[in-house]
């Protein structure tokens, strides 16, 4: 997901705040410090606000819900966790008033229409969950090995087929790796997820792996297919040697990759994880209201993880139903409140967007022009 133009603006994460947003975007560009209430019209609201989508983002929308929820009694927020495709197709015709995707919409995608829209309005993409994806395994004994990402492809491409592989062994001197049959384990649904998996792979072994940066995973590749992150998890939990990329919030109890980072290893954490983003920078030709990261994953520095996702929320600028934006506004803003932040980091592992000078204003903008 690397592009030939990139506006060099870097993305400052601090873990000593949580991310603080202006009830409007003047109040944001003149003090980006103050924070902002769990939503304008908090406790006023009444309806329901249907959305879906990323499945990586199931933990944090359950904090979230239950945090709107609990100031806004009279709203009822829905999130089915379908996918990123689903997500962003379901938004496009009409189906939910938010969606949640862990790739957003193509610049040129998003210059389009959309059935959930008024007719000529624009699109406000914001990130609003940043977490690394764990390379995850279920072998006997093992609870940590360390991979690189050309051995990691090969793994993934059906190359290395036995976890006692001299490849493998290289790398984990010491390690006692059983002659266990390697079940390489990829998403069956159009996955976000898979698509920064597999940029990750792009980007830092290219050589290893020769497929594009997709949604979709290869179909000429074997292994099992699994639906969804809860569906890679099971699968993986389920099956001695399986290897798999899931949301980390997810990877509790499994076996994880530390993963090589210039000389050294990484493991996967949330502050690592927003090291990276903070490091890379923003798409260019992209909306005002339409703000995404391009992540740099061929960093090398000690302090990141760059197997990390952004995943994204989607709105309109002016809704088609009036009362669907109000809810979708308002909802938008608890997310990215320090609020909503917090929740989503105690409930589901992701690192907090904090305040800095280039992302935070840019998201609060994208929500305050939401109408």
């Amino acid at each position: 997901m690397k592009h030939a133009s990139i506006v060099k603006i870097k993305l400052i994460f601090s873990f000593a705040t949580v991310f603080a947003v202006a009830a409007g975007c003047s109040a944001v560009e003149d003090n980006p410090d103050e924070g902002v209430s769990s939503g304008a019209s908090a406790g006023t609201l009444s309806g329901v606000l249907a959305g879906g989508g990323a499945s990586s983002q199931t933990a944090a929308q359950e904090a979230w819900r239950a945090g709107f929820q609990a100031a806004n009694l009279d709203v009822t927020v829905d999130y089915d966790p379908t996918g990123s495709g689903t997500g962003r197709t379901n938004f496009a015709d009409g189906g939910y008033a938010f969606a949640g995707t862990d790739a957003p919409f193509t610049a040129a995608e998003a210059a389009g229409s959309f059935a959930t829209c008024a007719s000529g309005s624009g699109l406000v993409e914001i990130p609003a969950y940043i977490s690394p994806i764990a390379v995850a395994f279920n072998l006997d004994g093992v609870d940590s090995l360390r991979l690189d990402a050309v051995v990691i492809a090969d793994i993934f491409a059906g190359r290395l087929t036995s976890w006692n592989d001299p490849a493998i062994a290289a790398l984990n001197p010491g390690a006692n790796l059983p002659d266990t049959a390697i079940t390489p384990v990829h998403r069956s649904d159009k996955s976000g997820t898979t698509e920064n998996f597999t940029d990750y792979l792009v980007q830092t072994a290219p050589t290893a792996w020769t497929f594009a940066a997709a949604e979709a995973w290869p179909a000429e590749l074997k292994g099992e297919a699994a639906e969804k992150t809860q569906g890679v998890r099971q699968t993986i939990a389920a099956t001695a040697g399986a290897i798999g990329y899931l949301d980390a919030s997810q990877a509790s109890g499994l076996g994880t990759a530390e993963l090589k980072v210039g000389d050294g290893y990484v493991a996967y954490s949330p502050e690592a994880a927003a090291a990276a983003v903070g490091k890379s920078s923003l798409e260019a030709g992209r909306a005002a209201f339409d703000v995404v990261v391009d992540i740099d994953r061929t960093l090398s520095d000690g302090d990141v993880y760059p197997l990390v996702l952004v995943s994204y929320l989607v709105a309109c600028e002016r809704y088609a139903d009036p009362a669907a934006g109000s809810l979708a506004k308002a909802y938008l803003e608890y997310v990215i409140s320090a609020e909503g932040q917090q929740a989503a980091a105690e409930h589901a592992g992701s690192a907090p967007i904090t305040a800095d000078p280039a992302l935070a204003p840019k998201a609060a903008a994208a929500v305050a022009a939401i109408a």
